[in-house]
């Protein structure tokens, strides 16, 4: 059975083959939901599309094991490259592109390391160009 290490929360979990990233997550009690700065995380855990893909606020870091997930779906892609209603998930993900996804988009197929929560960098040297 694959493991799921949290790099923020120091936690790591054991789940089955096949199993949806987010959910796994919130049963384990991990916050993906991190607001703006800081703000807003509270009611992100609240105000969601509840695992459609389509608010992008459970977006987290692969860090490791990109390659024991499932694919990209369709409405994972549109939250990442059409920044309409909301422009953040499309901010976040520039400069991101090789790691990042949503977790209730994600199935587990084998080990990997998340990094919940990452951070929207407007001034990293990948934003602007």
């Amino acid at each position: 059975m694959p493991t799921v290490k949290f790099v923020k929360e120091k936690k790591e979990l054991v789940v089955p083959v096949g199993a949806n990233l987010r959910t796994e997550a919130l049963n384990a009690g991990i916050n993906l939901y991190p607001g703006l700065n800081g703000f807003g995380s509270s009611i992100n855990a609240v105000v969601n599309c509840m695992g459609l893909g389509s608010c992008g606020t459970c977006r987290v870091n692969i860090t490791k094991g990109m390659e024991n997930t499932s694919a990209m779906t369709t409405m994972e892609w549109k939250t990442f490259h059409v920044p309409f209603p909301d422009p953040l998930p499309s901010m976040a993900y520039i400069g991101n592109e090789e790691k990042m996804r949503l977790a209730c988009c994600v199935q587990v197929n084998g080990d990997m390391t998340i990094e919940t929560q990452p951070e929207l960098n407007l001034f990293g040297e990948n934003f602007f160009s």
